[in-house]
């Protein structure tokens, strides 16, 4: 799905204050019915995380991690089966996984004899049963499975569906009878950044968009929407570097990019939400 940057920041404005439920992406859902399920978590998950970044320091001081603790422990003692943590991180804005890390640090600091360590609360973040109390364990697993954005399940879901998209990606190019290296041989060889996968015979395509076909050599997946702060980032991060050591090459956004961005053709990187299918190899297209 390719929105122009007017549609991108309608959608995105609708979400200034939504919280980071699965109960608000089905009402975003119902607001634009013409997008997918898949593009709409994309972006509500990458605009819910700037805000997060906008605003993480002002939940970690020693002031509201005390309130939020005193609160969460009045909210138990009335009712330790009411979804405390939950409704807690709604009210105040803040990713329930991420409110759920806040107390249950602090609970842990107050019962246990040493800190806890960051690999300790985040093996119990992804196994709550660990939780030496069953209340607190309780409220932890609902903020884990609510949130959409953060947490250990967003992160395991997001993990599989780049790696469904990256296996989808391989057998599209298999199916091309295109010859190629992936990340994993390109690591074997000695390259330390790498695209998903490098044609070992470039390829020609023909854009409808475009007078001229363009030579790629390389393609990135990205099971993402290509907004434009994730974009610039990317580019600045992974694409160029790309292009300077392999040339031009492809992205695909699989849930979709922002039209305008798709601004560096001449310059050797191509933005596509499919996988292309008027690609020619590069010695058919000069015979």
């Amino acid at each position: 799905m390719i929105l122009t940057k007017a549609q991108y920041d309608e959608i995105a404005q609708c979400l200034v204050s939504v919280p980071p439920t699965r109960q608000s992406l089905r009402k975003l859902k119902q607001r634009f019915p013409s997008q997918s399920q898949a593009t709409l978590l994309s972006i509500f998950s990458q605009e819910y995380q700037k805000h997060i970044k906008r605003t993480h320091a002002k939940h970690h001081t020693s002031e509201a991690i005390e309130s939020y603790y005193q609160r969460y422990l009045n909210g138990v003692g009335r009712n330790g089966a009411a979804p405390v943590l939950l409704e807690l991180a709604n009210e105040v804005d803040y990713a329930p996984s991420l409110m759920a890390r806040i107390i249950l640090e602090r609970f842990l600091q107050e019962h246990e004899e040493t800190p806890p360590s960051k690999s300790v609360i985040n093996s119990m973040l992804r196994d709550p049963s660990q939780i030496p109390d069953g209340v607190l364990a309780n409220q932890v697993y609902q903020c884990i499975v609510n949130d959409c954005c953060y947490g250990p399940l967003v992160d395991c879901i997001k993990h599989a569906i780049g790696h469904e998209h990256e296996v989808l990606l391989r057998d599209m190019l298999l199916e091309k009878n295109l010859s190629f290296l992936d990340e994993d041989q390109l690591r074997a060889k000695g390259y330390d950044k790498t695209p998903d996968f490098i044609l070992q015979v470039p390829v020609v395509m023909l854009c409808p968009l475009a007078v001229e076909g363009h030579i790629i050599h390389w393609i990135e997946s990205k099971a993402s929407f290509g907004d434009e702060c994730s974009h610039q980032a990317y580019l600045h991060d992974q694409f160029w570097s790309y292009w300077n050591r392999f040339g031009p090459g492809l992205v695909i956004y699989w849930y979709g990019f922002i039209q305008e961005l798709d601004c560096n053709r001449e310059r050797g990187i191509l933005l596509k939400a499919c996988f292309p299918t008027d690609i020619v190899t590069l010695c058919h297209s000069v015979a």
